[in-house]
């Protein structure tokens, strides 16, 4: 048999030690309703103030609902400074649940910290197309944070050849982030012509650098700045202050490495400065991937030259190990927080990875010293590497870089537009001209 029970009791307000007078019904079993007479007589008697943590033990023994001074209204609430007598049932049921730290029964997430230590690459090349990091990164909680200073391997160990049209030298790009942006906007067996240029923010400007990679791109990561301070909030509430060391413990991994590669990606040497001088490079990248850089040559200096992540100093590595020791102890500190707080904690850092990878993948543009690199126009299919080297020579108007480059084995002259080539006063089929020694042509 079930019994509803009217009786008054004293529950917080908004304000500190303020308290508010409801009346409400509660449906009780047969064997806790003496129980229940005695706490609403002694709550009748003595007017004290209900915590939220003692209102959720009294429910977890019955479903309490809220009636409106109207008999006619069916309104229910779990609480009076949660909602109001309009507000549904089932969401004031399941507001309660969800703050009740027992409420996930059958279920343990004691394992839950252990998705921060996934070595999962995504804030390693989100830093490689940032060019840096920013402080707001301490609030992207997602797994592979002890993985951040690895972003200097993001372009697999390749150094291409480079070749500059203008001069006929030939180098190697050893900026891995510049690398590794370009093997991601490659395409094989296509030239993809790539425009470098200037634009450096200065003093509050620098907040807007979150947008130059994209105005999608800044979408999911702001979003996912504002995951952390909500999760904090929501553990503040049910007061799982394990969760929150949790959190604040991966926040201070987040910091040191922060503050590391800032200081790592210091602008180092860059070359004599060449100003007002116009670049154009092409770049060889591996599985037959072309990319043409076209730029001053002050500013494709600065994405191709010199280095990128310096190596770490003493004091920088030990910090670094303490950040990934951090991480480590704070996983192993979260199987002492609640179910719910558990439950967020790996909520949070599975939802921060994901923003964070649609923000990699929707990033059409890198940032690299002060400068910007992005796609210029559509790439360009030919059906074999010599047609790519012959119109570029015939543009450039010279072809040793090509020779150096090991596109043609000997000196072509700048017009190609006949159907032979000379090389060494020597008229050649075009196809003699490929460095390949085999019969069939690329």
């Amino acid at each position: 048999m079930v019994h509803t029970l009217p009786y008054h009791y004293w529950s917080q307000s908004v304000r500190k030690h303020k308290v508010t007078k409801v009346t409400e019904g509660v449906r009780v079993n047969d064997g806790n309703l003496n129980s229940w007479k005695r706490a609403v007589v002694s709550r009748s008697t003595s007017r004290a103030p209900v915590t939220c943590s003692t209102l959720h033990g009294e429910i977890a023994n019955g479903v309490a609902f809220l009636q409106d001074d109207h008999p006619s209204s069916s309104s229910s609430s779990t609480s009076s400074f949660c909602f109001s007598h309009t507000t549904p049932n089932f969401i004031r049921v399941a507001f309660v649940n969800m703050l009740n730290k027992q409420s996930i029964s059958g279920i343990a997430l004691d394992s839950a910290g252990l998705v921060a230590l996934a070595d999962l690459s995504t804030i390693s090349q989100r830093t490689a197309l940032t060019g840096s990091a920013i402080f707001f990164d301490i609030f992207m909680l997602a797994p592979g944070i002890h993985r951040q200073q690895a972003a200097s391997e993001v372009n697999g160990g390749e150094l291409p050849t480079t070749g500059a049209m203008t001069n006929g030298y030939v180098f190697r790009v050893e900026n891995q982030g510049t690398v590794s942006f370009l093997q991601d906007i490659g395409e094989p067996g296509c030239l993809v012509t790539v425009r470098v240029s200037r634009r450096d923010r200065e003093g509050f400007l620098k907040i807007l650098k979150v947008f130059d990679g994209g105005f999608a791109a800044a979408i999911p990561y702001l979003l996912g700045l504002l995951l952390t301070p909500a999760a904090l909030i929501i553990l503040g509430v049910i007061h799982d202050f394990w969760a929150m060391g949790v959190l604040f413990m991966l926040m201070a991994a987040r910091l040191l490495n922060v503050v590391v590669i800032r200081r790592r990606s210091v602008k180092g040497w860059k070359g004599a400065p060449e100003p007002d001088e116009v670049g154009d490079l092409l770049v060889l990248l591996s599985q037959d991937r072309w990319v043409r850089m076209r730029g001053l040559v002050d500013d494709l200096k600065e994405v191709t030259a010199g280095q990128w992540l310096r190596d770490q100093t003493t004091y920088e590595g030990f910090a670094t190990s303490f950040a990934t020791l951090l991480v480590y102890v704070s996983a192993a500190l979260a199987s002492n927080a609640s179910t719910v707080g558990s439950l967020i904690m790996a909520c949070l850092l599975l939802s921060s990875v994901a923003l964070l990878g649609l923000c990699n993948s929707w990033t059409d543009r890198l940032q690299m010293f002060g400068c910007i690199v992005y796609q210029e126009g559509e790439s360009k299919k030919y059906t074999r590497r010599l047609d790519m080297a012959r119109e570029l020579i015939k543009e450039s108007g010279r072809s040793d870089w090509a020779v150096n480059m090991g596109l043609v084995v000997g000196p072509i002259e700048a017009d190609t537009s006949k159907d032979s080539e000379k090389v060494d006063n020597v008229t050649v089929n075009p196809v003699e001209l490929d460095y390949l020694t085999d019969s069939s042509p690329v």
